[in-house]
């Protein structure tokens, strides 16, 4: 038998399990899944869960057994991974070692607090996080009894998972203190090391303008240095102090140690990655999918999904002999919710920065491109059954709603050319 080892059960491990164990002849292959974790948590939702909204209340709503969605062709191991011994093709691993011909990266990417100056010792005291499930969890109660003061969301650093979704939480904050009657009492700012409230200057435009309409202080170009929680203040490197009532912090996220200790990493524990093949550079034999590589673009659902799909077509590649096809465009797409029952979303990728129009059809769309509409606010609620029923399992492959490659049919591009210059 040979051997597809894939090193983590998320999102991109899930898909690409699926997509394997179809492509494979399984009386030739093992597909061997590896993870440490108990269960698969549906990111997405834990945007909602400190607010209690639509519907996610408890971690009931977002989390499943980890082998839920795995395929039952593929095995699972529950088990740590020790080290990557890309010389011999073996993983070492709690439950013993684990041989490969092919192995995927698909391990994620984690918040550690540890690294900024007292963060991590505020946190669940007036420092909260939303990245993790606990984490948001914590959050339900402290905003539901805050009556009134300064509510600060500060990035610390990039690159983070889901770019978009502390300004979604800032909105959302917004929306709920507006239901509570209280929002005329409530001040929010929303810190960031960036220079405005996205990565890309179009998208940073049209976000920017709703925080103004929503009374949403942004203060760009914060790069955190420390927080004194018993103060509540955080600082930053270039002497600049903000105070808080309630900190909600995205703490630098940081790639698996496992990655750096066997000699794939950059420096920050994220495998350095071909940006198209998605091949690992160190290693022969090794791709990485999702938030555990090192490619420019968002780390996020729909990227691991449509890296999943590149990966499956390169490996089948490579199994046959031939070289991997430098596909990946780096397309990212994503609902920003915007509170009151609306929602934007952005379609981009490496090339082309998300511009206005209609997703997916031209003119027709039903989703419309960095505007806000309710259709949006549908498709991004609609999105946690088609993630449990229909990426994960790897039925979307040549789905006209998510390609895998960014189309430009519907999106006003000369529009946006005419605004740049």
């Amino acid at each position: 038998m040979k051997n597809l080892v894939i090193l983590g059960a998320g999102t991109g491990g899930t898909v690409l399990a699926s997509l394997m164990t179809r492509k494979l002849d399984m009386k030739q292959w093992c597909v061997t899944v590896i993870d440490k974790g108990f269960i698969h948590c549906y990111q997405p939702g834990l945007l909602f869960l400190p607010f209690n909204l639509y519907g996610y209340n408890d971690k009931r709503d977002v989390a499943k057994p980890i082998n839920h969605s795995i395929p039952s062709e593929a095995q699972f191991v529950s088990a740590e991974i020790k080290l990557i011994d890309h010389e011999n093709k073996r993983v070492e691993t709690s439950e013993g070692n684990f041989d490969y011909d092919f192995l995927v990266l698909a391990l994620g990417c984690t918040v550690d607090p540890s690294e900024v100056e007292g963060m991590a010792e505020g946190m669940g005291r007036n420092i909260f996080t939303f990245y993790t499930l606990e984490g948001a969890l914590s959050m339900q109660e402290p905003l539901e009894m805050f009556e009134g003061g300064r509510i600060v969301l500060n990035i610390a650093e990039m690159p983070i998972k889901c770019p978009v979704a502390p300004i979604e939480f800032v909105f959302l904050a917004d929306y709920f203190f507006q239901n509570k009657n209280i929002r005329d009492k409530v001040t929010i700012d929303f810190v960031t090391p960036l220079t405005g409230a996205f990565t890309k200057p179009v998208a940073t435009s049209v976000l920017s303008e709703i925080a103004e309409q929503k009374n949403i202080g942004i203060i760009p170009n914060f790069q955190i240095s420390e927080v004194d929680h018993e103060k509540k203040v955080i600082k930053s490197y270039g002497g600049e102090s903000v105070e808080y009532d309630l900190l909600v912090a995205i703490p630098p996220n940081t790639g698996p140690d496992v990655i750096e200790e066997s000699g794939l990493g950059n420096g920050l524990g994220y495998a350095v990655t071909d940006d198209h093949t998605l091949k690992v550079k160190k290693a022969e034999r090794i791709y990485a999918v999702g938030d555990n590589t090192n490619v420019p673009t968002s780390k996020a659902g729909s990227v691991a999904h449509f890296e999943a799909e590149v990966i499956a077509e390169n490996i089948m590649r490579e199994m046959e002999g031939k070289e991997p096809l430098p596909e990946f465009d780096g397309h990212s797409n994503c609902f920003i919710e915007s509170g009151f029952h609306k929602a934007l979303l952005f379609d981009f990728n490496y090339e082309v920065e998300p511009l206005k129009g209609s997703y997916p059809l031209g003119g027709i769309g039903p989703f419309s491109l960095l505007k806000e509409s309710y259709i949006n606010h549908l498709g991004k609620l609609a999105f946690k059954h088609i993630y449990w029923n229909l990426l994960l399992p790897a039925l979307l492959p040549g789905d006209p709603l998510l390609p895998g490659k960014m189309s430009m049919a519907g999106k006003e591009l000369e529009k946006i050319v005419e605004n740049l210059h």
